[in-house]
């Protein structure tokens, strides 16, 4: 088929709302439910792509933007100019990119990467380039911020999955979380790796507080431990403590995370897929990050973009690991007719790569009704 043959018909916004089996606590809140929006783009050769967009709140909403603001800057065009598409689509709006609509454009350019690997049999990562990797390795996401007691089986069943590296949730007061992070480091003795995620609960000096605490224990990194926003909170923790940042899932663009990254402010870059802008901004980011000696370890969450966030994870050279989501997500785990990653433990704590064309999945359209926002 002639790469030059293939144009946009249709784009598709599906919002979907799930109950989370088991609600999810950070130090920032407690999530019961869980939204993302699945974008269907249709090309006049009869290949369907398919993306995610984070759309944690409100899924309609994006659904709307996605249909009536983005879907006429494409139709017609070629599914293949992927990058000019979305520069247009960031100028559907006026303003610093950033928000809703960068998220939305998520779902879109993610979409139109696996069109483009459907049509050249190929998977997404080796479009991207490549490094020959078959598999990634992933770490257990994550011990939630509830009671002991649930820590503790939280953990074990991370390990139950064959995960040698965890990472656990901290939040406030910093005496609790300097005690969960103790206790996790007990369970789990010095064989597996460990690592933090504040969801920036705390202010600087409560951070350092923690984050000292964590180096003596050996946690190999401190994610998100202050507000996204606090660039220069983030150039006084990286003086003053002893462990490993990491930031980024909370940035929409390469520009916004370039700050941190360009000034090694961090030791690792977390952009989310389906909120950065895609597959296209998602590379930017890794790029950059890699020329900076910035590691790159892909944020997944609740949303889900497993598919498109392991296409990456095979294609980045400064990949570092792979965030593994034990807990029961449907939208995640039946989304695909086969699950991306499968269940049961992992091989070594590593996850497969697909060699199938595009994001190497197909749609469970049942879960796809089940599921509807309406």
């Amino acid at each position: 088929m002639s790469l030059a043959a293939v144009a946009i018909s249709d784009v598709i916004a599906h919002p979907l709302t799930c109950t989370l089996p088991t609600p999810q606590r950070t130090g920032h809140a407690e999530y019961h439910t869980v939204s993302i929006v699945l974008v269907e783009v249709r090309t006049d050769a009869g290949i369907t792509g398919f993306g995610e967009c984070l759309a944690r709140f409100g899924p309609t909403a994006y659904a709307e933007v996605i249909e009536r603001l983005l879907r006429p800057h494409l139709i017609g065009a070629d599914a293949f100019a992927i990058r000019g598409h979305w520069r247009r689509m960031q100028r559907a709006l006026s303003g610093r990119s950033g928000g809703m609509l960068i998220e939305a454009m998520a779902g879109i350019d993610i979409a139109l990467w696996d069109i483009a690997g459907r049509v050249a049999g190929l998977p997404v990562h080796r479009l991207l380039g490549g490094m020959g990797r078959k598999h990634v390795e992933c770490y257990g996401s994550s011990v939630n911020w509830l009671e002991d007691g649930v820590a503790r089986a939280d953990t074990q069943a991370f390990l139950a999955h064959g995960l040698s590296s965890i990472k656990v949730k901290l939040g406030c007061p910093p005496v609790r979380a300097i005690a969960r992070a103790g206790l996790i480091r007990e369970i789990v003795g010095q064989t597996v790796t460990l690592s933090a995620d504040a969801n920036w609960a705390y202010s600087v000096d409560e951070a350092i507080t923690v984050g000292r605490a964590l180096g003596e224990l050996g946690y190999i990194w401190f994610e998100e431990p202050i507000l996204p926003e606090n660039i220069e909170g983030y150039r006084h923790l990286r003086q003053h403590l002893p462990i490993r940042l990491a930031a980024g899932e909370s940035d929409f663009t390469a520009q916004h995370s370039a700050e941190l990254i360009k000034n090694r402010l961090i030791g690792i870059i977390q952009p989310d897929v389906a909120r950065s802008g895609g597959i296209s901004e998602t590379r930017r980011i890794y790029d950059f990050a890699d020329i900076c000696h910035v590691s790159y370890a892909p944020h997944i969450g609740w949303s889900g973009a497993i598919a498109a966030s392991l296409q990456l994870a095979a294609a980045a050279p400064n990949f570092l690991m792979f965030e593994f989501m034990v807990y029961p997500n449907p939208l995640r785990d039946a989304l695909t007719i086969e699950p991306v990653v499968p269940e049961g433990p992992l091989a070594s704590g590593e996850a497969p790569i697909s060699q199938g064309p595009g994001l190497g999945v197909a749609i469970n359209w049942d879960t796809v009704e089940r599921y509807r926002a309406r």
